[in-house]
């Protein structure tokens, strides 16, 4: 939840009501709940099937062979991390640094800039320690993280006006193909605000009973938080109109600043921006231990593999991965949201449901503890979403992201060749000379 809640929802919410130029674009939300409830599915039966550090890069490399094509798709979800992780951190940190202007009117480009750049650096001092440190931090942090989403959702309920939620304008509901593609950017933008509900599975060889508690956290983080972000929504269009509301970019301040004030509306900022360094927090933590599973199987570079001597955490994997964020962090926001979710949807989500019903059909050796609900409704719907979501995300990013995959996929063809790896493995009568 602390991944979840952070900056996301306090900052798309004027993006989200673009795509559509009106509240319709509401709708994107409720579909972007649907798609993580059933691909939450998908993680929480993986996950409990296969706990351990790592994540998806365990789940694809058993379930599409790991003697084979799954040694390809584990690499491609690593290759992949180090260039998604950096960019999912350094869009919060832009974020932050885009509410700090509320507090800082005359902030220049360049110290925005190097506000981002310094919340990306202090995360990174913050997780240079063991796990059980930062899950006591980690609770302190979620405790104010819930209060100020409640605290916007509260403001919002006592001041509201349900004939601005229905404001629509014409045609707003014609299906036609620009409906289609302002729902699917919605969505999108919905989808980015949803992310982290998966946050536990890359670090579940440090949990208790993950064949319990990794299911629950990913269903029950999904449905507080949807519920929490479809509320808060609506209750923050019915005070601040649609039209003044989009052209925000800092929506929440405006918000307190109309109903109660410059002093609470700086208050209320204070707490946006602590939860949105909360939740970098939570990011960094999961995506570093990604590469390091995979460096102490053998199957990426050793140098992510070293443990600090004393406090036992993976310290390169997480400076790597906080000094690339805070070069990320130089980039433009919306490119940084968009180029997240395509490098996620044609790298990993989209063979990671596939990866589910590989599992069931031919590796009857893994138990599976939890088993996705109606399946396998669910994980069509999931498929089928991510889908919809990559289509309309414009053939530029998807173009960017099949050069990545490509890259990905010529730098695994590069290693395996010189490991003598699959498909260029010895045959049996080499390897007995």
């Amino acid at each position: 939840m602390l991944e979840m809640i952070g900056v996301g929802p306090f900052l798309t919410i004027p993006l989200i009501l673009s795509t559509m130029n009106g509240p319709q674009a509401m709708l994107g939300w409720l579909l972007g709940a649907i798609v993580a409830v059933c691909d939450g599915l998908v993680w929480a039966e993986l996950g409990a099937a296969m706990p351990g550090s790592g994540g998806p890069y365990r789940y694809l490399s058993e379930a599409y062979g790991p003697r084979r094509l799954g040694r390809l798709m584990s690499f491609l979800f690593i290759w992949e991390t180090i260039f998604l992780a950096p960019v999912s951190i350094g869009a919060g940190a832009v974020g932050f640094a885009q509410y700090t202007k509320f507090l800082w009117p005359h902030m220049a480009g360049w110290e925005g800039k190097a506000v981002a750049v310094s919340v990306c650096l202090i995360i990174t001092f913050m997780l240079y320690r063991d796990i059980r440190s930062v899950g006591r931090l980690s609770i302190i942090l979620w405790v104010l993280v819930m209060f100020t989403a409640l605290a916007v959702t509260a403001a919002g309920l006592f001041n509201f006006h349900v004939q601005r939620v229905f404001d629509f304008p014409p045609h707003a509901f014609v299906l036609s193909k620009d409906f289609f593609v302002g729902l699917g950017g919605a969505t999108l933008l919905a989808m980015y605000d949803y992310g982290g509900y998966n946050n536990s599975c890359f670090f579940a060889g440090e949990v208790r009973h993950p064949e319990s508690v990794i299911p629950r956290s990913i269903l029950i983080s999904i449905g507080l938080v949807g519920v929490l972000y479809l509320t808060m929504n609506m209750t923050i269009i019915g005070v601040v109109p649609w039209r003044e509301a989009m052209h925000s970019t800092f929506i929440v301040s405006d918000l307190m600043n109309r109903l109660y004030g410059s002093t609470v509306a700086q208050v209320m900022t204070g707490l946006i921006l602590f939860t949105t360094f909360a939740s970098l927090f939570a990011v960094l933590l999961g995506y570093s231990r990604v590469p390091y599973a995979a460096a102490v199987d053998g199957r990426f570079f050793p140098v992510f593999g070293r443990l600090h001597r004393t406090k036992n955490f993976p310290y390169f994997s997480v400076a790597f991965i906080g000094i690339s964020s805070a070069l990320a962090s130089l980039l433009d926001l919306s490119d940084l949201i968009t180029a997240l979710i395509v490098i996620q949807v044609l790298v990993q989500f989209m063979a990671q449901v596939l990866a589910v019903t590989l599992i069931r059909r031919y590796r009857k050796d893994i138990h599976r503890p939890f088993q996705m609900w109606v399946y396998p409704v669910t994980s069509i719907i999931a498929f089928a979403g991510w889908a919809f979501i990559l289509a309309a995300s414009g053939l530029k990013f998807i173009l960017w992201g099949l050069a990545l995959l490509l890259f990905g996929i010529c730098a695994y063809l590069w290693r395996a060749r010189v490991q003598r790896e699959w498909p260029f493995e010895l045959a049996p009568s080499e390897a007995r000379v």
